[in-house]
């Protein structure tokens, strides 16, 4: 068992961390370890108690000046207690004031995982090597109770943190601040790395000295968001891939949030993340009960790779629960770049077509195929087909299209609504606008209000219909805007400080319920690209559209940032035309093909007018993603050469597991006349194996893996703008 109880001395280990804490003498319950895997020492001794001046006693301390919450390392801080740092609770019991003091009262352990009512969370199952703690908190006045949830997968390396609030009270409880982890570090000196961006410019990678004080970033925008992302990680001054440690904390969550780290008056450093707080305030009614979301913790002592790893892993075995997870996903075409509002059947048609003679296996209907929908003024919300547009029934349609050996998909954007709508007109009630004030437009579009259950019930209907009318087998659910001026008809005007929340617990109860009814679709999430791309979505769409920019130049950056947390094989990635629509670029489709190959593969153009010769690179691109798909799928991935710290050459790898093949990628950003050779060198191979070594299919060589690994391959030079390529290797026994 993963959970060693000591006393008063909780220990967690999983295979290569340990994670540690202690009810001391006060009844507070006090962080003391977490790192590389260690014995059930109790590490409170590296605790130091003593006056700092200004920090206050608790009742329990006594005279003991020397002991303060303002400088002991604790499990769940709150506001109340004379710790004047960032805090995980900001309550009010009663009193009038935020004022709480949480004391230990009792504590359960049992084998497999605890869930999370309505909300996403790792899951157990098998023979999986799974145990939960929890721990129940009171304050030191009031009934009230707050038990903290801990799901320790050992083989995995990471450790989940829940939050639930419960009011056994007999008056009402209030809280504007509730975060679901804290992670308390006894020393200074830390990096953080975070992943910034914008629209077209999602998850780009910053690395930087925390200071002396509060270093934090949020999404107020009712989304994760394209701006910030709810990973984030510290590392230690050397750490790098391969060496050095650092922490990871992910947020399972999709709506905004909040993380802050601080150093101390006493370098300590402490990281709190959670839901945005920014206008967040819940009232708890006596016998209430608040769940805060999941939040997944990893230690690794192998560098920023083996931290990946762990999160790969975990999310893939534990997380993602798609039937499409362990098949292999197909390789489709989708028509938006292709035609944008501009199609009818016979358009959609001859493109499927030249997919079907490609190889392809999927066509996907993007924006446009109802309603009133020409441009993107009119139309959401009215979830019926346009069988003018297209000159025939949605049936029909997919029926062709299946004929032609293809499946289909298609485009929803359940979430939001146009004022040029026949829902709009019918239920303006149903839309976020403030009462006597002009709305918030985004996109020329409304946002839905998903806290309520009639407009879920609609969405639901709406999409049942359609899905019920043809043979759809994948969903693109986009979301085409931020929340501004949230704001639900529905909710008393003292509980709009919940209307945030609420929201996403209504998105995630469609999901829910879509997914329930069709068990086998695939569905792919999208925010504008890469504006809802988080753990908790992956609870629900194993794979997300990762940017809107379709650059194969600048996804190499947004791709690379995104694979610090998530599994490559939840990336959705396809090639565009050239020149690129978002930046103009000109890049050879031979190197757009590698770069959306790092994800789940596919097209965003209009195969018909491609030449031959361009048709002739497709085929080969597609048959060699398939022939490898599932190194590409399972294999572990190694980041070999940064495109933020290199601007020559950007190189990736897949390895299979057991280091019986591998795929690296080399993809060139810059040219120089008289170029110097670049050396790379392969990992997670059997240095005493024997490998065959091809580039771009062609026979290469004959090499061990320890050649491969520690001399490496020398790379070619290119010979034009954004040149690439990919190399092969495969033990000699299990060439092909």
């Amino acid at each position: 068992m993963g959970i060693i109880i000591n006393q008063n001395v909780f220990t967690l280990h999983t295979d290569n961390s340990t994670y540690q804490m202690k009810v001391d003498d006060k009844g507070i319950l006090l962080h003391t370890y977490y790192g590389q895997r260690t014995d059930e020492t109790d590490y409170s001794y590296l605790i130091t108690i003593a006056d700092r001046g200004f920090s206050g006693n608790i009742p329990q301390s006594g005279d003991e000046r020397g002991y303060s919450l303002d400088t002991l390392p604790q499990e769940f801080p709150v506001w109340g207690g004379g710790d004047f740092r960032v805090n995980c609770l900001q309550a009010d019991l009663g009193t009038g004031v935020n004022d709480c003091l949480l004391v230990f009262d009792s504590y359960k352990t049992y084998h497999g995982k605890y869930a999370l009512e309505g909300l996403p969370a790792m899951f157990a199952s098998g023979e999986d090597r799974v145990d939960t703690l929890e721990i129940l908190l009171k304050d030191y006045y009031e009934e009230f109770y707050v038990r903290l949830l801990y799901g320790v997968f050992e083989a995995d390396d990471v450790i989940t943190r829940a939050v639930v609030l419960e009011n056994k009270s007999q008056k009402d409880i209030s809280f504007n601040r509730i975060m679901s982890t804290c992670l308390d570090i006894n020393n200074s000196g830390w990096d953080m790395i975070h992943f910034y961006g914008r629209h077209a410019q999602e998850r780009q990678t910053e690395r930087t000295a925390l200071f002396h004080g509060i270093t934090e970033l949020r999404s107020t925008r009712g989304a994760s968001s394209h701006q910030h992302n709810p990973f984030v990680i510290l590392a230690e001054k050397n750490t790098n891939e391969e060496t050095g440690c650092c922490y990871g904390v992910s947020l399972l969550y999709s709506g905004g949030f909040h993380m802050q780290a601080e150093v101390d008056q006493t370098f300590q450093t402490r990281l709190v993340m959670g839901i945005d707080d920014s206008d967040f305030f819940w009232r708890l009614k006596p016998g209430g009960k608040f769940t805060a979301p999941e939040v997944c913790m990893s230690y690794s002592s192998t560098g920023l790779s083996g931290l990946s790893r762990n999160y790969h892993n975990a999310i893939f075995k534990h997380l993602i629960r798609s039937t499409w997870k362990e098949k292999q996903r197909p390789v489709l075409v989708n028509n938006w770049e292709a035609t944008y509002f501009d199609f009818n059947a016979k358009k959609i048609l001859s493109i499927a077509e030249e997919a079907a003679s490609l190889g392809l296996d999927m066509l996907v209907l993007d924006d446009g195929w109802f309603g009133k929908r020409d441009t993107d003024f009119s139309g959401l919300g009215d979830w019926y087909v346009n069988e003018e547009k297209l000159g025939c029934s949605l049936e029909e349609l997919v029926h062709k299209i299946n004929d032609i050996g293809l499946m289909f998909g298609i485009w929803f954007e359940p979430e939001m609504i146009s004022e040029d709508s026949k829902l709009y007109r019918e239920h303006p009630d149903w839309a976020m606008v403030v009462p006597g004030r002009e709305p918030v437009r985004a996109r020329s579009q409304l946002v839905l209000d998903m806290t309520r259950e009639d407009v879920q019930e609609y969405i639901k209907e709406r999409l049942f219909s359609v899905l019920d009318s043809a043979n759809i087998q994948y969903v693109k659910w986009d979301m085409n805007r931020s929340i501004a001026a949230a704001y639900s008809a529905k909710l008393p005007g003292g509980q709009q400080g919940e209307m945030r929340h609420r929201y996403v617990l209504g998105l995630y109860s469609v999901l829910e319920a879509l997914l329930e009814r069709y068990p086998d679709l695939l569905l792919e999430g999208c925010s504008g690209g890469g504006g809802r791309f988080d753990a908790g979505m992956l609870y629900y769409s194993p794979q997300i559209w990762c940017s809107d920019n379709t650059d194969a130049v600048e996804r190499l950056r947004i791709q690379y940032g995104t694979s610090f947390a998530y599994p490559m094989s939840t990336v959705s990635a396809h090639v565009s035309v050239c020149p690129n629509h978002q930046n103009g670029r000109v890049t050879p489709l031979k190197t757009r093909g590698i770069c959306a190959m790092q994800g789940t593969f596919g097209y965003e153009l209009d195969l018909s007018k491609m030449t031959e010769e361009e048709k002739s690179i497709v085929r080969n691109q597609v048959k060699s993603f398939k022939e490898h798909y599932r190194l590409f799928q399972f294999g572990n991935y190694y980041r070999i050469v940064s495109p933020v710290e290199n601007h020559d050459v950007t190189v990736w790898e897949y390895a299979d597991k057991n280091g019986k093949e591998a795929c690296l990628a080399a993809v060139f950003t810059d040219l120089y006349g008289n170029a110097i050779s670049h050396i790379v060198k392969f990992r997670g191979l059997c240095p005493e194996g024997k490998y065959k070594l091809f580039r771009d299919g062609e026979f290469e060589g004959e090499y061990t893996g320890a050649a491969l690994m520690q001399g490496g391959i020398l790379l070619p030079v290119p010979k034009e703008d954004y040149d690439s390529f990919q190399f092969y290797v495969c033990l000699e026994e299990d060439e092909g």
